[in-house]
């Protein structure tokens, strides 16, 4: 497990109109749950974002079009294939697991929404994915850590969390889970992410909802730099707590609401970039005084994602020298003698120099800890974004040379 793992699992909710169940199809020669089946009470809402990938994989077109008709009864979670770049066979496999679950509740297939994870271009076996569900339907109601160890692949541990707003006097509550460890740089959202709330949201203003919570934490995360073909986050809206239904940002507890949804959001984001394959160290990014938020987070994600600068952290080397580079390959507006640089707090970089009588050894002393903060002043307007990320270590290699075997 990475040293940067919570020390446990956290106490989540039970979110009424949500029963999980996990039961193990065998995609892989593992001996573990790989098959989630979350059922939904009829009458809940969704919202969803899905990967900016160009080679979708067939699960998330058929999220993409479930999602217009803002409706849920099911969920099916299948870990150690990804079904993705598998043509027909893979697309009939979805039709196939819909159907299979339409037919247990009857409902219509596209209440029923499906993601898989794990290796590219094989398909997924049909029997099994059957079967599987077959079980999962007989099976007892699983808990949270179960259902999040179940969805998981290179994770080395169960990512969980939850929070509670009060919305029209009445007190709802927010759940989630997410897998991700490697493959992460999502222009949407994480690896897979599922939320569950017992408040009652309209489809719509759920969806706002969660792309706003989205541009601020699952888009602001990398661990690698590379964007998965399944990369997918879906939040379900049961109902149960009774309130009146959110419908826009005016309604009593709106507000409230989509701040709890967005510190879950964050929370999930933060615990995928603390299990990035092979990490030590956390990392935060924060670049201020960019021309735009836009420009912000691209020099910000530039940062993030390169190797040198994520090799110097990993090996505790203060070359602030390496940020400057991201910066100036950022292709955003950059002024070299408006630049400033702080690792911890401390400036090692002002107006384009080293700062006078700089000093290493508090760099260095932050440079060992394990949460690493380094901030970028470009000098140049208002534009602010943080991201978050983490080393590059030779553990990163170890586990992708060796994924397929």
């Amino acid at each position: 497990m990475t040293t940067l793992a919570p020390a446990a699992f956290p106490a989540l909710p039970a979110i009424d109109g949500v029963s999980l169940h996990t039961v193990r199809a065998g995609y892989k020669p593992w001996d573990r749950h790989d098959l989630t089946l979350v059922l939904l009470d009829e009458g809940t809402a969704v919202a969803g974002v899905t990967t900016q990938s160009k080679c979708p994989s067939p699960e998330v077109e058929w999220c993409r079009r479930a999602l217009v008709l803002g409706r849920a009864r099911a969920l099916v979670v299948n870990a150690g294939n990804a079904n993705a770049f598998t043509g027909n066979r893979g697309r009939a496999a979805v039709e196939a697991i819909a159907a299979r679950v339409a037919g247990h509740l009857g409902c219509q297939p596209s209440d029923v929404f499906i993601a898989s994870t794990g290796v590219i271009g094989v398909p997924l076996p049909v029997d099994r994915a059957e079967a599987g569900l077959d079980a999962a339907f007989a099976a007892p109601a699983a808990g949270w850590e179960e259902a999040a160890n179940a969805i998981a692949t290179t994770d080395t541990f169960a990512k969980g969390a939850s929070a509670t707003a009060i919305v029209d006097g009445r007190t709802i509550h927010i759940a989630g889970i997410v897998k991700g460890s490697g493959m992460i740089a999502p222009d949407m959202a994480t690896m897979l992410g599922f939320l569950f709330t017992d408040a009652a949201v309209d489809p719509a203003f759920l969806q706002q909802a969660l792309d706003d919570a989205n541009a601020t934490t699952f888009s602001c995360i990398t661990v690698d730099s590379d964007t998965s073909t399944s990369d997918t986050v879906l939040t379900f809206a049961t109902g149960k707590a009774g309130n009146r239904p959110l419908a826009n940002r005016d309604d009593d507890g709106a507000d409230a609401f989509r701040a709890a949804l967005a510190d879950v959001c964050r929370q999930l984001a933060h615990l995928v970039v603390r299990d990035g394959e092979g990490a030590s160290k956390f990392i935060r990014i924060d670049v201020t005084g960019a021309e735009s938020d836009r420009s912000a987070h691209v020099v910000a994600k530039s940062i993030a994602n390169s190797p040198l600068v994520k090799t110097a952290i990993a090996g505790e080397d203060a070359n602030w020298g390496r940020v400057v580079m991201a910066v100036g390959k950022a292709g955003e507006p950059a002024e070299r003698d408006r630049l400033s640089i702080a690792f911890g707090g401390i400036e090692v970089a002002r107006d384009g120099l080293v700062v006078d009588g700089y000093d290493e050894a508090p760099v260095a002393a932050h440079l060992k800890g394990p949460e690493i903060d380094i901030a970028v002043d470009m000098g140049m307007g208002d534009g602010r974004a943080t991201v978050w990320t983490c080393d590059l270590t030779h553990g990163y290699i170890s586990i992708n040379a060796d994924y397929r075997s």
